[in-house]
């Protein structure tokens, strides 16, 4: 056997086992399977892990952007029109939310933290300075106090609204965007403490938020399930809620918002329980994104998360009392907030019925700015967080008004170093998830070598084919060359001119006989 020929055979030998091998574990999915097994073995809050330590410390920074309507024309809204406001911010904040006093429970399936959060200043990220600068906005405890006496006669509603003009306490209060947001002694508030202790005479829409938390919660570790990663199992001490008028609403469902479970799919609804906003919502995938070279797949609540219950009927038990809805886009969330009139939306009414965005005048929603999403890395359990929500003030005194007075943007992007990191950790499991397609794509490329070989191969055996023939052919031309040949008869010859006169009888021979080269 020739060389030629042994090469061949031995590609065709390896070709066929790289195809069997790679083609088998392409059909049987052996690597994907092994890295989905040790993805779910790894993402789980075990105490050693290192997931559980980034889980307790998160390693994004977490930055909220607060905004503020500023109104702009209060003695038109009190005359009767409408009223106008323009966005001034952002005031951003550092937040810091360590999770501490973290306990193990039930055999490491399930283990209790608390989640205190801290907020500090950042200036360089922030339009001016919060302590000095001044906002406009709607008088909040005025607006609760004749908000609770709602049900009491007018007489009674007149009286109080005079007392509290007495006092210079009007509908509309100016302060500084750091006593609005986390704090100052209300007039109103105080005059009430002192007769009733238990109602503090403090007021901020973010007072007494600033180093303390949301409440104690119980997690699933995954342990038992990956899919369970993160999910609350109970909210003090609560599985569900008993402020909405339905089981549904009130169900506590998904994870804190920090982090989900490993290998999401764009089919899935993630839950996310909001303490803020007193319910649970979900989020739908959108898109595929690339976040600092790191694909990822874009959640984001749907239109039916707010949507009037006229349209998305599962959304009725969100109205309290039962059959007291808002319209599509808003929620109201006074069964929470200490009967305050309190309304959540997204930014500038994003989403909202049209009837909300132009009772205001200076609101322009749109997707772009106003639209809360999370980015997912769906391998791993990293987000990308841009959450918007805003708080607003339902007055019913002057003329049906849903008045917006802040709006936050929640960011957390993964750092630079830990994006390097993620990319490199996903390189290596994309390689070895497709370690498969290449054993099948190296014996492609070998049988394509096996064709060539095998073509040349013939190609050869025909020139040397050729090559035979022709030296056969030379061969017998030489011969020829060198052979004479003479007419035979049985009988003896006849003179020439005979010859040429009669034709040529039957009996004759040719044969051929070789004689010595004549000289000229």
């Amino acid at each position: 056997m020739t060389r030629r020929s042994c090469a061949i055979y031995a590609t065709g030998i390896v070709c066929a086992h790289l195809l069997i091998v790679g083609i088998a574990l392409v059909v049987a999915q052996v690597f994907q399977t092994m890295i989905h097994s040790r993805l779910k073995k790894e993402i789980t809050l075990t105490e050693k892990s290192q997931v559980f330590e980034s889980w307790k410390n998160p390693p994004p920074p977490v930055y909220m952007e607060y905004y503020f309507f500023n109104v702009t024309n209060p003695e038109v809204f009190l005359a009767g029109g409408k009223a106008a406001v323009k966005q001034i911010g952002p005031y951003t904040y550092r937040e810091y939310r360590p999770r501490e006093n973290v306990t193990f429970l039930e055999n490491g399936t399930k283990l209790y933290a608390l989640n205190p959060k801290t907020f500090v200043f950042v200036p360089e990220k922030s339009a001016g300075n919060p302590e000095v600068d001044i906002i406009r906005t709607v008088n909040i405890p005025y607006v609760a106090v004749l908000s609770e006496l709602s049900s009491y006669s007018f007489l009674l509603r007149t009286f109080v609204s005079m007392y509290m003009n007495s006092l210079g306490i009007e509908m509309f209060m100016t302060r500084t965007v750091h006593e609005v947001l986390w704090g100052f002694k209300d007039p109103l508030l105080s005059k009430i403490h002192s007769m009733k202790p238990e109602v503090d005479e403090y007021f901020g829409l973010m007072w007494k938020k600033n180093g303390t938390h949301e409440g104690e919660f119980v997690f699933h570790t995954g342990e038992e399930n990956y899919l369970d990663y993160g999910k609350i199992d109970t909210w003090n001490g609560l599985r569900e809620m008993s402020w909405w008028s339905s089981n549904q609403s009130n169900m506590i469902n998904g994870t804190d918002g920090a982090v989900f479970h490993p290998l999401i799919n764009r089919n899935e609804l993630l839950y996310i329980f909001a303490a803020d906003l007193c319910r649970s919502i979900h989020l739908a995938y959108v898109k595929d994104v690339e976040v600092k070279g790191i694909q990822a797949y874009r959640f984001a609540p749907p239109s039916d998360v707010l949507m009037s219950p006229k349209d998305n009927p599962t959304n009725a038990g969100f109205c309290v009392p039962a059959g007291d809805c808002l319209g599509t886009g808003v929620l109201k969330v006074s069964v929470c907030r200490e009967g305050a009139p309190i309304v959540v939306s997204f930014p500038h009414f994003y989403q909202a019925d049209p009837v909300y965005i132009n009772a205001v005048d200076g609101l322009s929603p749109n997707k772009e700015e106003h639209e809360t999403y999370l980015d997912l890395q769906p391998k791993k359990k990293s987000c990308f967080k841009n959450d918007l929500s805003l708080v607003a003030l339902k007055t019913r005194f002057i003329n049906e008004t849903i008045f917006p007075i802040m709006f936050v943007n929640e960011t957390a992007t993964i750092d630079d170093d830990s994006a390097a990191q993620m990319r490199t950790l996903l390189l290596i499991v994309t390689l070895v998830s497709n370690f498969p397609l290449l054993i099948v794509g190296m014996g492609i490329i070998l049988l394509l070598v096996l064709v060539v070989l095998f073509c040349r191969n013939r190609q050869k055996k025909n020139e040397v084919k050729r090559i035979d023939f022709t030296e056969a052919f030379h061969s017998f031309a030489t011969a020829k060359d060198d052979t004479a040949y003479t007419q035979v008869s049985d009988k003896p010859d006849e003179p020439s001119e005979t010859a040429a006169n009669q034709p040529m009888r039957n009996g004759s021979y040719i044969a051929m006989s070789p004689v010595e080269a004549q000289k000229c």
